[in-house]
């Protein structure tokens, strides 16, 4: 009774009670609280929901916190954050469009993205990097504050992204590059692969919101970390986020990756826009708070 009068975040978190989810949700904070102050890895993976429905503001707090050392996404959340740093907005009537053909077919997001990945192949980035480059490089952003590609490009955070060819509207475009995007695509595979072994004895991969694209890359980076150093990452904690539970998520980041090399794995179930900031907050209490 004395925690639930307790105010603010913390007290509500204190109030949870420590059993089923609720312990599970409280381990996952806490987790990622110690991987931030012990310098341990902390990988978010995201899906498009997770920024169509506005949470970028706070990964962008995360990240100035220190509770974000890699963002990957599936191609659906890049073009969200861009379209949302370029114009303030990134959303269509699908079904509507569907009818007709138009779904997915503004010109503008498509031409200047795919004009970005031939720059980035020439200069040796990846897809993320070209992205948050072109960015910086404009100066007439609607929104370049709530931009993960950009935000986290200048705080020297690595953001990749990870595509899947035909799955994604800039790939309509008459200007898409499948060399260009394979090239900037692969290129960010490796990148995740290198930020994996940080991940040993203590540190935390967060899937928010993809039920298929990251987790299948997350299970073929982690690979190829261990096989390059004698079976390591290992020890560390694993948590899916998401509205709905799923096969992928469950067996690839909850399960596989934990039960062959140690340490403990968690799925959530919940709504990106509630469970998410909660959960950022209560990190941020976690960090905020010394000696807890």
């Amino acid at each position: 009774r004395d925690r639930a009068a307790a105010p603010g975040v913390g007290g509500l978190v204190g109030s949870l009670p420590h059993i089923l989810q609720a312990e599970a949700f409280l381990q996952v904070v806490d987790a990622v609280a110690a991987a931030t102050r012990g310098g341990k890895a902390v990988v978010w993976m995201l899906g498009g929901h997770v920024v169509k429905t506005g949470l970028a503001p706070v990964f962008i707090d995360l990240m100035r916190r220190g509770a974000v050392t890699h963002l990957a996404s599936n191609g659906s959340a890049a073009i969200h954050d861009y379209e949302m740093a370029r114009w303030g907005g990134t959303s269509e009537d699908v079904e509507a469009g569907l009818r007709d053909g138009s779904f997915g077919m503004a010109d503008e997001t498509g031409a200047d993205m795919n004009r970005a990945f031939p720059r980035g192949m020439e200069r040796g980035w990846g897809m993320g990097e070209a992205l948050a480059r072109d960015l910086d490089g404009r100066g007439d952003l609607a929104y370049p504050e709530l931009s993960l590609l950009l935000q986290s490009h200048r705080l020297g955070i690595p953001y990749t992204i990870h595509p899947a060819l035909g799955a994604e509207i800039i790939h309509q475009h008459p200007g898409a590059d499948g060399a260009a995007i394979g090239d900037t695509g692969h290129r960010d595979f490796r990148r995740l692969a290198a930020s994996l072994p940080a991940l040993d004895s203590g540190g935390v991969v967060l899937n928010v919101g993809s039920a298929v694209v990251m987790p299948e890359v997350f299970l073929k980076a982690l690979t190829v970390a261990r096989n390059l150093d004698g079976g390591r990452p290992g020890d560390f904690v694993t948590c899916d986020l998401d509205m709905l539970r799923h096969y992928r998520p469950r067996v690839n980041v909850v399960e596989r990756p934990t039960r062959s090399g140690g340490g403990r794995g968690f799925q959530i179930t919940g709504h990106h826009e509630i469970m998410v900031p909660l959960l950022a907050w209560a990190v941020a209490e976690r960090l905020d708070s010394p000696g807890s």
